[in-house]
């Protein structure tokens, strides 16, 4: 972590050198223990530290800010506090070009930033004047830095939090997915299929759902084995996603059947969709063991348009469509009656 660059917290931005310069939460909260800090000592600055706070500036910039920022990464972090109270009488500063020369720093003081026993930075108090550093300031300069300590605690517990809440929503969205097709798997299409019908129903939009089956898909896999069915399924699951737009919701409900899911879609548009994906699957032929021959689905339809159902009724029509489809000989598409025969 890199906190700002130390200058007054009030003229950031200006004296930054970073035209339209963005502040992080963390940068902010940092701010403001600068800002107590530079009223609490009443010095010309406080910076807070975490290494290189110069690099906030443009090369060669020579404003007063920019030199504070200078002479504080001149400094290593030190281990205990340090209270110089005229820098041009101390000889770890009196060559110190910050101090023989422009910004003249005069008052210098440092108290150690510590994260995990480990020393991460530091805070620095700068003024163009001497001082008499009293007791007192030595106890709030140490609180001040125990602040620091509690907010990269915070941060490196948010992290952790965030990492977690990540981790859960990857595991969640696994469990989700067919791990065969990539798919939604058979509760995801269907809570899909629920939100969709009480969301369109809201907005007064029509929805449809249609159900499509590979056409002889027993046989495919008792002559060629598991391995190249599915491969061929991998492939019309491919052409199918080809057909349907990015936010159409596509999912394995069985073996060799799969749900498409369409908010905003009426009979006539499924129709059209259906009757695409169809021709798309039957114009590419499959080869395997020197073997060429047609791969072809049938395909159920229904849309909210035609019947106002719910989820569970729409289900039920859409397998009705289905199955008609296959019995009046397959490779084709059915729209859903609007009566259910038993």
């Amino acid at each position: 972590m890199k906190s700002p660059a130390g200058q007054s917290p009030a003229n950031l931005e200006q004296n930054s050198g970073v035209s339209g310069f963005s502040i992080t939460p963390q940068e902010d909260r940092i701010l403001r223990i600068e800002r107590i800090a530079i009223r609490l000592f009443g010095v010309a600055n406080c910076i807070v530290s975490f290494g290189q706070v110069s690099s906030r500036f443009s090369k060669g910039e020579r404003s007063m800010a920019a030199l504070e920022a200078s002479f504080c990464d001149s400094m290593a972090f030190p281990h205990d506090p340090v209270i110089i109270n005229d820098a041009r009488l101390d000889p770890k500063t009196a060559t110190n070009p910050w101090v023989v020369g422009p910004p003249y720093i005069r008052f210098y003081a440092a108290q150690p930033i510590v994260d995990n026993k480990v020393v991460v930075g530091a805070i620095f108090l700068i003024d163009y004047v001497a001082r008499q550093y009293q007791e007192e300031d030595t106890f709030l300069l140490n609180d001040l830095s125990g602040l620091v300590e509690q907010e990269l605690l915070f941060d490196s517990l948010q992290a952790v939090h965030d990492d977690v809440i990540r981790q859960n929503r990857s595991l969640r969205r696994e469990s989700m997915i067919d791990p065969v097709f990539g798919t939604w798997n058979r509760a995801a299409i269907i809570r899909s299929l629920e939100i969709e019908v009480d969301r369109c129903k809201k907005a007064g939009k029509p929805m449809s759902l249609a159900m499509i089956s590979v056409d002889n898909y027993a046989g495919l896999k008792n002559e060629f084995g598991l391995h190249a069915s599915e491969a061929i399924l991998i492939k019309m699951v491919s052409r199918m996603r080809s057909c349907i737009r990015p936010f159409d919701a596509l999912g394995r409900y069985g073996v060799e059947e799969f749900l498409v899911v369409l908010p905003g879609t009426s009979h006539l548009v499924i129709q059209a969709i259906t009757e695409r994906i169809r021709s798309t699957v039957l114009a590419h032929p499959e080869s395997i063991e020197d073997k060429t021959f047609s791969v072809t689905v049938s395909v159920g339809t229904v849309s909210t348009d035609i019947v106002q159902a719910e989820p569970d009724d729409l289900m039920n029509r859409v397998e009705q469509a289905l199955h008609a489809a296959k019995k009046a000989g397959k490779n084709c598409v059915v729209h859903a009656p609007t009566n259910l025969t038993p």
